[in-house]
């Protein structure tokens, strides 16, 4: 697509992101009779006196008529004395009025911007000079010059605007000069940007394919990517070497020079013959070494008796009564400065945690407590079944999206004495680290989980190595006592727990539908159907999955599913992005964490509103989404943030229960089936589990016990 350049000032901003930039303007040439141009991409806010040449190429959008993409822009300075005046006292220049222009113009002549650009020291020959103004030009002039300078090489180089902007937050006016230097440098230092980006940028800058930084920040990016993929703190050598000579088999020979650069410039830690990223092998290091002298400053202890009577008034007044471990658990909270709670279903870990809760606060009223969990609908959850108020891990730690990086952190610590933590075997190595650096000042640390559950996403099996160690006071949970609807279902998760699961004693919590691959999808849906007629909602019945692909496939059930329970209607607003089609009334699954509007990863909600830009004022594709209560807003540029959720993945069901739960299990999806997978996904169920499939392929996930236990360096640090 040919790309041209046309000259103008942006007239009207339509739509302005200032995280990433994305804007939508009306343009008006400085030629063609004065003709207004709709133009989109990634650039400022400009000031509507700036003359700018924007580089791109129109495209004729199908709804929106004729459009020009930005892939770059240039100011063009003004060079006859009115507008140089009128430039200078615009609001691209604060504190400069128009008397200061005119006697920065009078005194330095129509070339005046390009001496400033040479020198901006020159200002302070002038009457009514401050620092703010010479300031102000050097933001406006030089600055926006070097901004503008980057741009242009930067997609000359085919990187992306977005991407420019991360860069230009990280690095400012020195961004060129780094790069150039060394754009195997993002890899590491740029959030979002990954080696393929980065080399593609430096090949398109000349660089060699033998360069040694090249290899070095490949050799790095192996290592984060298989960790991510197994779920490991670090790479063995062999495995390395290996990863190395797939894909580099040209440049095997540079291997171990290459590998122990890495390893002298820190980039790559290595500890026998295991190969950690910094990232991974600092924060299990401060994990151990946070232990070594936790608390700095402990509670004063409970008397026994006072915490014995407050328990037993709280017995008789909710008619419950705590069994032997509850009961021990309990004490150990209060004795202690951690406690690990754990147990299945059904053994009353919220319950012992909602007593620990109400008695903290009679025990400890002056004092501070927090409930935390990874997802907003564990959260959500937690604070339904304690009554106490939960938040997220990432909204306590006021995560920023943008940079990946923590408010709350070693320099702004967190401002409470007790920290509770749920869903505790979801939590990964870097979050738990970077939690337990803003957590210096806590007193108490409760961690509750469940063991048996699937570990984290991302690298560690951080509650499996805490406990482990021996190090900390465990309380293993093991009496049933949730004996109402769906107790059937906790049943059969100790069963798979112990191995000694009983497909015939199923009860009415628990179908058994026996079908081939071929006959499951139809299966579901009229199953899902039965569930509606007798008075259940879409949002009470979840289909889980193991996998995206194939005829029983995430994927496929979402769409099957979306045509049952809301087909396409005239009253009903549609979009169609990508491969999906968002319907008013669909149920939707959020993929990301999106703290400005706190839903997170893993929250469902029912779409609205779909608006089309041509009915929206900003003339943006819009998708309003109601989770819970918290109404939120998706433009094209969050689009990618949401999917259908009638059919979701294990993983992100974690930290959730559905009354009813459609799990379908094949022989096709074994390279995913095993035991962790199958009892997570059965503990979702609060009331009604329906297996369908295959049983052969039920036995065999069952049959696989963790073949490939996760290899981290947590417990021996602890063990230290």
């Amino acid at each position: 697509m040919e790309t041209i350049e046309i000259t103008g000032r942006l007239i009207k901003t339509i739509f302005h992101s200032e995280s990433n930039l994305f804007t939508v303007g009306v343009f008006k040439l400085y030629e063609l009779n004065e003709k207004d141009v709709t133009v989109t991409g990634y650039f400022p806010k400009f000031n509507k006196d700036l003359l700018i040449a924007l580089s791109g190429y129109y495209t004729e959008h199908p709804r929106y008529g004729m459009q020009f993409q930005v892939s770059h822009y240039r100011r063009i300075l003004p060079t006859d004395r009115d507008s140089i005046i009128n430039y200078l006292k615009s609001p691209i220049f604060k504190g400069i009025g128009k008397g200061f222009a005119e006697k920065l113009v009078d005194t330095f002549g129509e070339d005046v911007l390009n001496q400033l650009k040479d020198d901006i020291t020159i200002i302070r020959s002038i009457k009514g000079w401050t620092k703010v103004k010479e300031e102000a030009l050097y933001e406006g002039l030089i600055l926006a010059g070097q901004s503008e300078e980057a741009m242009k090489f930067f997609t000359t180089h085919g990187l992306g605007i977005r991407n420019i902007m991360r860069l230009d937050r990280i690095y400012g006016t020195r961004v060129l000069e780094i790069v150039k230097e060394n754009p195997y440098r993002l890899v590491e230092e740029v959030d979002g940007i990954g080696f393929i980006t980065a080399d593609k940028l430096a090949m398109s800058m000349g660089f060699e394919a033998d360069d040694p930084r090249r290899l070095r920040a490949a050799l790095i990016m192996m290592i984060m990517n298989e960790c991510m993929r197994t779920g490991d703190s670090y790479v063995e050598f062999e495995a390395l070497e290996n990863l190395f000579s797939k894909e580099f088999s040209d440049h095997q020979h540079n291997f171990d020079s290459i590998l122990d650069d890495c390893v002298r410039q820190k980039k790559i830690i290595r500890q026998d013959q295991r190969y950690f990223h910094p990232s991974q092998y600092y924060n299990e290091k401060f994990i151990a070494s946070y232990f070594e002298t936790y608390p700095n400053e402990p509670l004063d202890p409970v008397e026994m008796d006072d915490l014995d009577k407050a328990l037993l008034d709280r017995e008789k007044r909710l008619s419950i009564h705590y069994d032997l471990l509850q009961n021990t658990a309990i004490h150990t909270f209060f004795s202690e400065p951690i406690t690990i709670l754990t147990g299945g279903p059904g053994t009353g870990k919220t319950t012992v945690v909602g007593a620990m809760i109400d008695l903290y606060k009679t025990l400890y009223a002056t004092s501070s407590v927090i409930c935390c969990a990874p997802t907003g609908r564990a959260a959500k959850r937690l604070n339904e079944l304690t009554g106490t108020d939960s938040t997220t891990i990432h909204a306590l730690l006021k995560w920023d999206l943008e940079a990946n990086t923590f408010g709350k952190n070693e320099a702004d610590l967190l401002a409470l004495d007790c920290l509770i933590i749920d869903e505790f075997s979801m939590v990964d190595t870097w979050l738990f680290g970077n939690l337990l650096k803003a957590a210096k000042n806590v007193k108490k640390i409760l961690i509750v989980g469940d063991v048996d559950q699937l570990p984290s996403v991302s690298p560690g099996s951080v509650l499996r190595d805490l406990i482990d160690s021996n190090r900390f006071n465990t309380i293993a949970l093991q009496t049933i006592y949730r004996q109402k609807e769906g107790s059937d279902v906790i049943e059969l998760a100790h069963q798979i727990r112990e191995n000694k699961v009983n497909l015939e004693g199923l009860t009415k919590d628990i179908r058994w539908i026996d079908c081939s691959a071929i006959e499951v999808k139809q299966l579901i849906l009229d199953i899902i159907d039965q569930g509606l007629q007798k008075g259940y909602s879409v949002s009470d019945i979840q289909v889980l999955a193991p996998m995206y692909n194939r005829q029983a496939g995430i994927d496929a059930l979402n769409h099957a599913v979306q045509k049952m329970v809301n087909p396409p209607n005239p009253d009903k607003n549609e979009l169609q992005i990508s491969y999906v089609t968002f319907r008013e009334g669909d149920k939707i699954l959020q993929l990301k964490n999106q703290p400005p509007d706190d839903v997170y990863n893993g929250d469902i909600g029912i779409l609205l509103e779909v608006i089309h830009a041509k009915n929206d004022e900003n003339k943006q594709n819009r998708l309003v989404v109601d989770f819970d209560g918290r109404i939120v807003e998706y433009t094209s540029e969050s689009f990618i943030n949401i999917t259908l959720a009638y059919c979701i993945s294990i993983h992100k069901s974690q930290g959730s229960e559905y009354p009813i739960v459609i799990l379908p299990v094949l022989n096709e999806q074994k390279i995913m089936l095993q035991r962790r997978l199958l009892y997570t996904a059965i503990t979702r169920a609060s009331k009604s589990l329906i297996l369908i499939g295959e049983k052969s392929a039920f036995l065999y996930g069952l049959s696989r016990k963790d073949e490939n236990p996760r290899k981290t360096c947590l417990l021996e640090y602890l063990s230290e």
